[in-house]
Protein backbone atom coordinates (compact mmCIF):
# COMPACT_ATOMS: atom_id res chain seq x y z
CA UNK A 1 0.00 0.00 0.00
CA UNK A 2 1.61 3.55 -0.84
CA UNK A 3 1.88 6.02 1.28
CA UNK A 4 0.04 9.47 1.32
CA UNK A 5 3.09 10.96 0.18
CA UNK A 6 3.50 8.46 -2.68
CA UNK A 7 0.33 9.40 -3.91
CA UNK A 8 0.67 13.22 -3.82
CA UNK A 9 3.93 12.12 -5.85
CA UNK A 10 1.75 9.78 -8.28
CA UNK A 11 -1.04 12.30 -8.53
CA UNK A 12 1.13 15.76 -9.63
CA UNK A 13 3.13 13.24 -11.78
CA UNK A 14 -0.52 12.29 -13.54
CA UNK A 15 -1.54 16.20 -13.86
CA UNK A 16 2.01 17.47 -15.51
CA UNK A 17 1.07 13.93 -17.85
CA UNK A 18 -2.50 15.70 -18.62
CA UNK A 19 -1.34 18.88 -18.65
CA UNK A 20 1.51 17.91 -21.40
CA UNK A 21 -0.70 15.66 -23.81
CA UNK A 22 -3.19 18.79 -23.67
CA UNK A 23 -0.93 21.16 -24.40
CA UNK A 24 0.33 18.74 -27.70
CA UNK A 25 -2.88 17.84 -28.91
CA UNK A 26 -3.73 21.78 -29.14
CA UNK A 27 -0.85 21.94 -31.09
CA UNK A 28 -1.24 19.05 -33.21
CA UNK A 29 -4.52 19.39 -34.09
CA UNK A 30 -4.90 21.80 -36.88
CA UNK A 31 -2.68 20.11 -38.74
CA UNK A 32 -4.08 16.07 -38.01
CA UNK A 33 -7.01 15.89 -36.46
CA UNK A 34 -6.92 12.37 -35.36
CA UNK A 35 -3.85 12.25 -33.76
CA UNK A 36 -4.58 15.59 -31.86
CA UNK A 37 -8.04 13.63 -30.73
CA UNK A 38 -6.01 11.00 -29.60
CA UNK A 39 -3.98 12.69 -27.39
CA UNK A 40 -6.63 15.18 -25.83
CA UNK A 41 -8.20 11.35 -25.07
CA UNK A 42 -5.32 10.41 -23.96
CA UNK A 43 -4.68 13.51 -21.43
CA UNK A 44 -8.95 12.95 -20.38
CA UNK A 45 -7.70 9.00 -19.23
CA UNK A 46 -4.78 11.03 -17.20
CA UNK A 47 -6.90 13.25 -15.44
CA UNK A 48 -9.45 10.61 -14.39
CA UNK A 49 -6.51 8.69 -13.23
CA UNK A 50 -5.40 12.02 -11.40
CA UNK A 51 -8.82 12.40 -10.00
CA UNK A 52 -8.89 8.75 -8.50
CA UNK A 53 -5.68 9.28 -6.45
CA UNK A 54 -6.99 12.38 -5.56
CA UNK A 55 -10.16 10.70 -4.04
CA UNK A 56 -7.77 7.89 -2.34
CA UNK A 57 -5.29 10.92 -0.47
CA UNK A 58 -8.64 12.83 0.78
CA UNK A 59 -10.12 9.37 2.25
CA UNK A 60 -6.90 8.21 3.69
CA UNK A 61 -6.39 12.02 5.45
CA UNK A 62 -9.76 12.13 6.00
CA UNK A 63 -9.26 8.67 8.16
CA UNK A 64 -5.89 10.35 9.58
CA UNK A 65 -8.06 12.73 11.51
Amino acid sequence: MKTIEELKTRAKELSKQTVALSRQAGEILPQNREEGVSLMRQAREASKRCQVVIGEIMRREKLEN
